[in-house]
C-alpha cells in the first residue's frame, strides 16, 4: 500500500526544507515530525542524537513511510549511516532513510571559484566534521572553513531572529568566519533554522560572497533520486495531503511554523520515547 515521504527535524527548521519540497513536488504525501520535546539537537552527544532519531525513523515507519528525509543537520550528522547501514537492515530493509548533507556537498563545489567554502552550522553538525569529509569526497580541492553558531537555533525559535540581539550573534559568526579565511567565496547554510536569519546574514556578508541554503538544494536532489529509483516512486501517495506531528505543544508549533514553513499548519501531537 502506498505511504507518504516521512521529513523529521528535531524541531521546526525542517518545515524550511519541506516547503521546498512541497514547491517542487506537490503531488506526493508528507508527514513531518518535530520532536520539539527534545530539541535542540545541536549540543547533544552523538548517542543520544542517534537514540532519538531512530526512535522517530522508527515511528514514520509505523505510519506507514517508505522513505524518510531527516531534515536536521545534526540527525544527519549524528545518526544518519548507523541507521542506514545498521538499523535498516534490521528494522526495515525495504524503507529508505535520506538526509540533507549529501546533496548539498554534492553540488557545493560547483558555485566556489576561490575554492574556499565556509560552513555555519550548529556545535554538533560541526563537531561531527561531516561537511568536511563529504565535500572532500566530492571535491578534493576545496577547502572548507567552518563557524559554530550555537545562538542562532534560540534567536529563531524564541521569536529574536529580527531583534538588534540578533544582528550581535550574525554579525558576530560571520566576522569570524571570514576572519579565518577571507578567500571564502561561498557560505552554506548548514541549518534548516538559518533560512529565516537570511535577511541579517546577507546584510552582513559581503556582496561577492554566494550564501546557500539548503532547501532547494534537497528539494531538486530528492526528485533525481526518485527519478532513478522508480521503485521507490511507486510506493509513494500522491494526494497532495501534509499531516503535521509535534513532540511538544501542537499551539506553540502552529504559532511558530509560518515563520517557517510561510503559511499556517495544524499540528497534532504525538509522544515518542
Amino acid at each position: 500500500m502506498p505511504g507518504p515521504i516521512g521529513i523529521f527535524d528535531s524541531g521546526y527548521g525542517g518545515l524550511t526544507v519541506l516547503k521546498e519540497i512541497v514547491a517542487k513536488l506537490p503531488q506526493y504525501d508528507y508527514v513531518y515530525l518535530g520532536d520539539n520535546a527534545r530539541a535542540p539537537y545541536g549540543n547533544r552527544s552523538f548517542n543520544t542524537v542517534y537514540h532519538y532519531t531512530l526512535q522517530c525513523v522508527k515511528w514514520f515507519f509505523d505510519q506507514g513511510c517508505p522513505l524518510v528525509i531527516l531534515a536536521c543537520n545534526t540527525a544527519s550528522a549524528k545518526a544518519l549511516r548507523t541507521i542506514q547501514q545498521h538499523d535498516l537492515l534490521t528494522i526495515a530493509p525495504d524503507k529508505r532513510v535520506l538526509g540533507v548533507i549529501r546533496p548539498t556537498t554534492e553540488v557545493i563545489g560547483r558555485y566556489t571559484k576561490s575554492k574556499r567554502v565556509g560552513i555555519l552550522a550548529t556545535n554538533g553538525t560541526v563537531q561531527s566534521q561531516s561537511y568536511v569529509i563529504e565535500i572532500e569526497k566530492f571535491y578534493p580541492d576545496v577547502k572548507v572553513v567552518q563557524e559554530a553558531c550555537p545562538m542562532w537555533v534560540p534567536l529563531v525559535e524564541n521569536n529574536e531572529y529580527d531583534t538588534h540581539g540578533a544582528d550581535f550573534f550574525i554579525k558576530k559568526n560571520i566576522h569570524q568566519l571570514l576572519k579565518r579565511d577571507p578567500r571564502i567565496d561561498t557560505i552554506l547554510l548548514a541549518c534548516t533554522h538559518y533560512p529565516v536569519l537570511l535577511k541579517k546574514i546577507i546584510e552582513y556578508t559581503p556582496m561577492d560572497i554566494t550564501i546557500l541554503t539548503q532547501g532547494e538544494i534537497v528539494a531538486v536532489s530528492l526528485a533525481d533520486y526518485l527519478h532513478r529509483h522508480p521503485e521507490m516512486e511507486t510506493r509513494l501517495s500522491k494526494t497532495g495531503k501534509m499531516i503535521f506531528y509535534t513532540t511538544d505543544s501542537t499551539e506553540d508549533f502552529d504559532n511558530h511554523a509560518p515563520v517557517f514553513f510561510g503559511k499556517a499548519v495544524q499540528s497534532k501531537h504525538v509522544e515518542i520515547g
